[in-house]
């Protein structure tokens, strides 16, 4: 009783030193939020501000010429619509197919009456620390008979070793009172881990997942290695690296002061800021959409960490 006491009075308590505390932490907040924010921001007025004008520096937070030149100009490619659909398939397939393949490797080496789940565990972790190599691994997709295929992007990413030694960790969490409680009830190894597991794993589940989406969504390498040959499989992310490319080559033999000398073909002309920028953003709010449907979880994820320890 007296413990609680004092806890309520020193909670009830505010001082001088309280509101000093609470200014510098709100002070520290706001500046860590602008310092995080500004680049992004800063690239959305870029993207927004005349291609010429740009080159002359000087935009912060707001365009000084505003335009959309640079988006019509990106989205004025034929492929762009169908490289976007291409993107936003592997990032769901992919992600679905690696948390799901990756959750059930995790459930086996998790569980103690696994006898190999050491040599399992081992031969994984080797495998980050160990690599074959760029040609090593081209031979490696072209004998699998994946090149210019689009499961190129999917089959070699389908186990995450990380994610894997994530989600194993979680899973290990769990009571084991549970799945005795399944074992006495019939249930087998794959109802368990369908019923129990998952809905248990959800946060550590959807932390992973946007791990994987992201890097399928950004991935760009993978095309150009194996399906540079076929158009119709070419991802967002390889044609904006190509557009920025075809900039780039129209303006190297250009000085900056002759792009901004050229008033009657200023309004209509991109420069590679001006694309780079547009591309960060294009690139950028698919995945700062996908966030707040996840950020419940990792609050989740976070509460239950605090519980358990």
């Amino acid at each position: 009783m007296k413990q609680r006491k004092f806890f309520k009075a020193t909670k009830n308590h505010s001082g001088a030193g309280d509101y000093l505390f609470d200014f510098f932490n709100y002070t520290f907040m706001i500046f860590l939020c602008v310092v995080m924010l500004y680049p992004f921001l800063n690239q959305v007025a870029v993207s927004l501000n005349e291609a010429t004008d740009s080159l002359k520096g000087g935009i912060f937070l707001w365009p000084r010429i505003f335009t959309l030149a640079n988006y019509k100009y990106v989205f004025g490619e034929a492929s762009i619509f169908h490289a976007f659909f291409i993107s936003v398939l592997r990032t769901v397939i992919g992600t679905l197919t690696s948390v799901l393949c990756t959750a059930m490797v995790a459930y086996t080496i998790s569980r103690k009456d696994y006898v190999l789940r050491k040599f399992v565990t081992i031969a994984f972790v080797i495998t980050m620390y160990i690599n074959g190599g760029l040609i090593p691994n081209y031979l490696l997709i072209k004998d699998l008979g994946l090149l210019d295929s689009f499961w190129v992007y999917i089959v070699p990413g389908i186990i995450g070793v990380f994610n894997l030694i994530v989600i194993r960790s979680f899973i290990e969490g769990i009571p084991d009172s549970l799945f005795e409680s399944a074992k006495i009830d019939g249930a087998g190894d794959f109802t368990t881990f369908i019923k129990i597991v998952l809905p248990l794993s959800l946060p550590v589940l959807a932390t992973v997942s946007l791990f994987v989406a992201v890097g399928q969504w950004n991935s760009w390498f993978d095309v150009f290695l194996y399906n540079s040959s076929t158009p119709n499989l070419s991802t967002l992310q390889y044609e904006l690296m190509k557009i920025l490319q075809n900039s780039n080559a129209s303006m190297s033999g250009k000085t900056a002061s002759d792009a901004m000398a050229n008033t009657t073909a200023q309004a209509n002309m991109v420069t590679p800021t001006s694309i780079r920028a547009t591309m960060t953003i294009i690139a950028s709010l698919p995945i700062i959409m996908v966030y707040p449907f996840l950020q419940k979880y990792f609050v989740k994820g976070l509460t239950l960490g605090g519980v358990k320890g």
